[in-house]
């Protein structure tokens, strides 16, 4: 494949208006399943340019098609459109103008990046068979790739392949990660409640205090992952919160406790879900108090697979150079529920870097973050070289 522009010229034209559509999704951020107003202004530039336009998939998700020639190959693009629960604390001229609601994991720029190659394609038409824009709500925690799967998303738009991408700040400016395999890992949420019996904290002996039950279990998680997960396998069992008690002399009847899970193999997930409950009960009871476990089997592990993704790297590394594309990054224990659309369809997700200083550098998650606006073009022509060289006669 012979190296091309990072910037194909009709997208470069084109990029300030998707900033400004960007800027302007950014300044009304919507929360999972309430994407109604972002999904407007997809469904609505879809259609403008030709797509035959479908609503309603997971409550607030967008599919836009496109056919062009008589190839047989489907190809599906997914870009996410929710917001997350966060204060903004930017100061940029279109900051969020909704309180505590900011784009802060750059979903605006992916759902910005993939409608100006959705524009593009439209105008070029230069490939043969059919395009599936997917434009999904509630990435961040509510399952809604789940969601527009259970409402038939690949029964009424089959895909032979299906493509994510994800910005990523401690990455070069555009320069892009593949990884073929478990890629992010699995995330499980824990809730822990210890019921013992509440006391004056003058005297323990007449209570059944649930605090040394709850010290005892946050060292022995520890335990599980250094001791029973092989070594050469990933695991992270993270204690977020501890609630229990009000004042200094009263020991609390209950504890509450929750955790984070996380695992990028399928085996070692089902271990920790089977030994984080069967130490919690034995702890619980070697200090006489009760526990109650709800244990959430969250995002499964997002597995890439090996063709499309040998297939996408030669398709980066073709149009960046070799130098900037990464064909083998280190897997990420962060989630994606990008997940379950692998398991129906083979496909690849990548990440593209958003900036190590400066500009684009803020982690996402971070009241501070934004999304460098210097890779909407260089995302959105990987999108059209992708889509080009895999809609082929």
């Amino acid at each position: 494949m012979l190296s091309v522009d990072p910037v194909i010229p009709g997208i470069a034209a084109i990029a300030p208006e998707m900033i400004a559509i960007r800027r302007q999704i950014h300044s009304h951020p919507e929360l999972a399943f309430q994407e109604v107003a972002t999904s407007d202004i997809v469904a609505g530039l879809l259609t403008q340019w030709g797509y035959g336009v479908s609503r309603g998939l997971g409550k607030t998700g967008v599919v836009g098609v496109l056919k062009e020639g008589r190839g047989s190959r489907r190809i599906g693009l997914r870009a996410d459109m929710d917001a997350l629960p966060i204060e903004e604390a930017t100061s940029l001229p279109y900051a969020s103008t909704v309180p505590q609601t900011m784009h802060a994991c750059g979903h605006d720029g992916h759902t910005a990046m993939l409608l100006c190659a959705a524009r593009y394609l439209a105008e070029s038409r230069q490939f043969s068979g059919t395009l599936n824009v997917i434009f999904q709500p509630a990435e961040e925690s509510y399952g809604g790739a789940r969601a527009m799967i259970n409402d038939g998303l690949f029964e009424q738009f089959p895909c032979d392949a299906i493509f994510g991408l994800h910005n990523m700040p401690g990455y070069k400016t555009g320069d892009m990660n593949f990884r073929s395999g478990p890629a992010m890992a699995s995330a499980d949420r824990v809730t822990i409640v210890l019921r013992g019996a509440g006391g004056h904290g003058a005297l323990p002996h007449l209570a059944r205090d649930p605090m040394p039950a709850v010290g005892a279990i946050i060292l022995g998680l520890q335990s599980i992952v250094g001791r029973e997960v092989d070594a050469q396998k990933s695991a992270v069992i993270s204690v977020g919160s501890v609630k229990a008690g009000e004042t200094f002399n009263v020991i609390p009847q209950t504890a509450e406790m929750k955790l984070s899970v996380r695992a990028l193999d399928p085996t070692v997930r089902a271990l920790l879900h089977e030994r984080i409950k069967t130490m919690i009960h034995a702890q619980a009871s070697a200090f006489g108090v009760e526990a109650d476990i709800d244990y959430e089997l969250g995002y499964p592990v997002l597995v890439n697979s090996d063709e499309t993704t040998a297939f996408a790297t030669e398709v980066a590394q073709a149009m960046l150079g070799a130098q900037r594309v990464d064909g083998d990054a280190r897997p990420l224990m962060g989630s994606e529920d990008f997940a379950y659309m692998l398991q129906v369809v083979p496909g690849t997700y990548a990440w593209i870097g958003n900036g190590i200083e400066g500009k684009g550098s803020c982690m996402v998650h971070n009241p501070g973050y934004d999304f460098n606006d210097d890779i909407l073009a260089i995302g959105a022509s990987y999108w059209v070289r992708l889509t080009e060289a895999f809609l082929v006669d």
